[in-house]
Formats: C-alpha cells, structure tokens, sequence
C-alpha cells in the first residue's frame, strides 16, 4: 500500500472530498467582519541534529536577537505583537536555555508549552515525564498557565514524530495506546500536532477543531472525533486542534499535479498569499461560529536552515500582505495568538460568547505571571 500511496493519501483525502462537495451544496453564511486569529506554533528543537550545547545556545540567540524586532513590526488588529509559541522537547531540557526562553517570552511575544518524542514508551513513564516536566517549567521558569476554575496546571501539547496515540502504522515514536487518556489526567488542555501529513500519522479527520476519546486498548484514537460547537458540552477525553490540510491545486503548471497544503513553513516552503488564502480557505471554525477562523501554521523553529525564512524577509513580507488585506476591521479583523490563547477563544466561541474574540484570550487558562 506505502508503495501504490507513497504521500498517505488514503487517510484524509476522501475527507477533503467529501467535505468540498458539502461546501459546494451548502455555502458557508458568513456575517461581517470575519476575526482570523492566527497562531504559529514551533516544534522548537535546539539540539536538533544531535548538537552540542553551544551549538543549541546559539540557535536560541539568534532568536533572541532577532525575533523580538520582528513581532513588534507587526500588529494585529487591537495592536497585540506577532505571537509565537515554542512547544519544547521534554528530552531536550537545558536550564540555560528554558531561561532564555522564558525572557524572551516575558517581552510578551510568545509562549512556551511542552513537546515530546518518545519511542517504545509505557504508560507510567509517559505519565511521570510530563508531570516531571510541567512542574520544571512552572516551578522553575515561572512558565505554562494556570486554569481559572481549579488552579490546575495547565499545557499544551504537540507529539514528535507526529505520532500521537501510538498512530504510526509501525509502531515506532510512542508505544503508549492510551497517550490521550494520559495527556488529560496531567492537565494538557489541548493537543497542536496535527496535520501531520504527508505522514501515515494524519487521521481522517481534517481541518477541524474537535474532542477525541480515548481507547486505551488501540491507538490512534483521535482519528475521528466530536466537533466543538457552539452551546455544546465537551464530549471526549482531549480537544484536538487542527491546522489547515488541502490540495494546492496552484502549482500544476510547475510540477503537473497537486501539491500538499499542511501549513509547514520552512527553508523551502515559505508563506506566500497562496498559501494564507489556502489556510483560509478551509475555514476551520467552532461550528456554529463561522465568522471565527482559526488559522494554525507550524515551523521547526531551531533548524538553522529555517531561520531565514521564519526569521527574515519571507515572514516579514507575509505578515505585510496579511495585516494589508485582511485587517481593515470592516470586512476581516486580525489576531495574532499563543497556542493557549487559541485555546481559551475556542472555549468562549463553545460558550456562545462574542463577538470580539480578543477579549476571551484569557478566558480559562491564565498564563504565569
């Protein structure tokens, strides 16, 4: 089958179908203006290639020195800086560099949650490193955010390798079939790994914001799940948070067939207005709340080789032709977000609250002061 379907079109792709012709027999009706809120999320891996820790500090240097001046070029519609959460690797902790971190994004510019990769795992392990961990981060770094009904420790999560819940075919990078069950009773309040395709990780379930319950017995239990609606009760174990997934059908001049729109930026793939209208285009919304659009991009963040893209010009002419076209407050309004604030708009648009997202972006969880 990997031969015949080497791009893992099987799993979502009669999805994406299915769910165009749906749009195509009943149009989304939008009321005026349409808030985008848009959060960059970073699988951020200093140590990336097996480096040494000079070669790590440096990498978070250069983020250091440049990232700050660029968040605060761009502004979005109530003036709040570009946003950008580090989702860092559990296997990865450096003091040093968790330090660093927490002052860059104590200039209010980004957030830090946790990431983990993991292979042949148990379920008592799994549980005491992402216990170990968020303790390290709120004890130590006065990092991750606190939820405003039971004090609770809170984080976000995005798995390595992609494979949440055991979800490679193979069975490698995790191990642990009831990693959803797991990742709730430790506090994660939502997961950001997905899309994951072209890999065989990706679920069937697209472009959606939705709750996934666990099978502790099988893996891959988020494949499908219950979309998060407007005046509904949570029904699932974890909310999973989707970015966009789509058919580019834009490069069949250069390459003679479609190309996989998954939201990754990097060294070779840059963003462009192609492609934010592509993100766009697949409206992932709280059902019932169509003029809130939730736009969820990824980047490994750390990898040298990106920095000039995520970094640099590319990202700096983008986010000009975003903040021109679609902020005029009229027609679109737009919101630079931390993946926690994303989360505490989707939980006020499931509350029926309105109509300015902005004002609900501490509406649950509250980060550490």
């Amino acid at each position: 089958m990997k031969r015949l379907d080497p791009k893992n079109l099987r799993f979502w792709l009669p999805t994406y179908m299915i769910n165009k012709i749906k749009r195509l027999l009943r149009p989304v009706e939008v009321i005026y203006p349409i808030h985008i809120i848009f959060c960059f999320v970073d699988h951020f891996e200093p140590f990336w290639r097996e480096a040494d820790e000079i070669a790590a500090v440096k990498r978070v240097k250069m983020w250091e020195k440049v990232y700050p001046q660029l968040a605060r070029r761009h502004r979005d519609w109530t003036g709040v800086p570009l946003q950008h959460t580090f989702f860092y690797p559990i296997e990865e902790y450096d003091q040093e560099i968790l330090e660093k971190l927490a002052s860059l994004c104590k200039l209010g510019v980004g957030e830090v949650e946790i990431h983990y990769h993991h292979n042949h795992d148990t379920s008592d392990n799994l549980r005491n490193s992402l216990n170990r961990f968020k303790e390290i981060l709120w004890d130590t770094h006065n990092l991750l955010s606190r939820h405003v009904n039971s004090d609770e420790v809170m984080y976000g999560f995005i798995h390595g390798n992609w494979a949440l819940d055991n979800s490679r075919s193979d069975g490698k990078w995790c191990g642990v079939n009831n990693e959803i069950t797991i990742l709730r009773e430790t506090g994660c309040y939502a997961d950001f790994t997905l899309p994951s395709a072209p890999s065989d990780t990706q679920t069937r379930k697209i472009n959606s914001i939705y709750y996934a319950t666990d099978d502790p017995l099988l893996p891959k239990s988020h494949d499908w799940g219950s979309d998060v609606r407007v005046g509904a009760c949570e029904k699932g174990d974890l909310m999973i948070i989707q970015g966009p997934l789509c058919l580019d059908m834009g490069m069949w001049k250069k390459i003679r067939k479609p190309r996989i729109e998954n939201g990754e930026i990097s060294w070779d793939n840059p963003p462009s207005p192609r492609r934010w209208n592509l993100w766009l285009s697949q409206w992932i919304h709280v059902i019932g709340k169509p003029n809130w659009i939730f736009i969820k991009v990824h980047t490994h963040g750390a990898q040298d080789r990106n920095f000039e893209v995520v970094l640099g010009e590319p990202m700096d002419l983008f986010l000009e032709y975003v903040e021109k076209e679609f902020n005029d407050g009229e027609k679109y309004c737009l919101h630079y977000v931390t993946a926690r604030e994303m989360y505490n708009i989707i939980k006020a648009a499931e509350q029926g609250c309105g109509p300015d997202p902005t004002k609900y972006r501490d509406f649950l969880l509250k980060k550490r002061e």
